[in-house]
């Protein structure tokens, strides 16, 4: 992976926004979160992509998949839910169409993953490792269709199983975004890191339900759709909180965040960076904003690097 350095940060920020992770060094804190900002290009006529300290694109399986009918996304209260089905293109797909574009952001290369059974997964793997992505960011929490539909994420066993398959041909770190459904966040966070994660990534959407009182049925198709958004990020602090404390590895949070200084409670939980989703939506330039916004209260309360503060709640 190169190192990205942004060549300017937010203007008339003093404090130092690198991040060191995986043995290279990150512009910034701040990572586009999967699903919410496309392959990336699209947003680089909206913020200095420069800053970020990554991109991760849209989530994929080996074959592509056309994702679920019906609706797929209504706003709550301080959040948004989704059932799209990860919808995607297909991994050949990407390396062909996506990946050179995304290459060009000027930020670190993020791949998320997801696959409906090990082989599908390692396949995949394989196949964006070999294409020269930067980092990639595997979820489990797709359905394993040899366990009956339970996700990989659920069950510590199951994780462990399909990460230690990955790793095996895995040539760039990799990072794995858990499920807040696990059984256990501190067992699963263990069991990825034995089977040879180089990061953790959490947490992904909650599962929730709405009903339609016109029609008197549940909103989504699927009954149930994912919840992202700031309803969501005491719950995905706590989880952070455990991960940091459970493992050894780097752990990236991520739920809710929509301000600086939300991003700023997980990094002094212990994160040693951050993703941004459901923001992009409200604020097409949240990630670079959140970013100075971190950089404005660090020179305000003359913290110098994020070295500085990192893990500091925990005491």
């Amino acid at each position: 992976m190169a190192d990205y350095t942004a060549a300017s940060l937010p203007q008339g920020i003093s404090a130092d926004l690198h991040v060191d992770l995986f043995g290279k060094r990150l512009a910034g804190p701040v990572i586009a979160a999967s699903g919410t900002f496309g392959f990336g290009p699209e947003y680089a006529g909206i913020e200095d992509l420069t800053v970020l300290g990554g991109i991760s694109g849209k989530g994929l399986t080996l074959n592509g998949q056309p994702g679920n009918m019906g609706e797929r996304l209504l706003e709550t209260p301080s959040g948004l839910m989704n059932s799209i089905g990860l919808q995607n293109p297909g991994v050949q797909h990407f390396i062909d169409n996506e990946l050179p574009a995304m290459k060009t952001c000027g930020t670190s290369v993020w791949a998320n993953l997801g696959g409906h059974t090990i082989e599908e997964n390692v396949e995949g793997v394989r196949m964006l490792c070999e294409a020269g992505i930067d980092v990639l960011e595997l979820n489990i929490s797709c359905p394993n269709v040899k366990q009956g539909g339970l996700a990989f994420g659920i069950r510590a066993k199951d994780a462990e199983e399909v990460v230690s398959a990955v790793r095996k041909v895995c040539t760039v770190p990799l990072v794995v975004k858990l499920s807040p459904q696990a059984e256990s966040i501190p067992e699963m966070c263990k069991a990825v890191e034995a089977a040879g994660a180089d990061g953790i990534s959490l947490c992904n959407t909650f599962q929730a339900c709405a009903i339609d009182l016109e029609r008197r049925r549940p909103v989504f198709d699927n009954t149930f759709a994912g919840l992202s958004g700031p309803a969501i990020r005491p719950i995905a602090l706590r989880m952070v909180w455990q991960a940091v404390g459970a493992v050894k590895i780097p752990v990236i949070g991520l739920g809710g965040i929509a301000t600086g200084r939300d991003a700023l409670e997980f990094i002094m939980a212990g994160a040693s960076a951050v993703q941004v989703g459901t923001a992009n939506f409200q604020d097409p330039a949240a990630c670079v904003r959140i970013t100075a916004e971190i950089g404005q209260w660090m020179d305000a309360h003359h913290v110098a690097s994020l070295d500085e503060i990192r893990g500091c709640a925990r005491g």
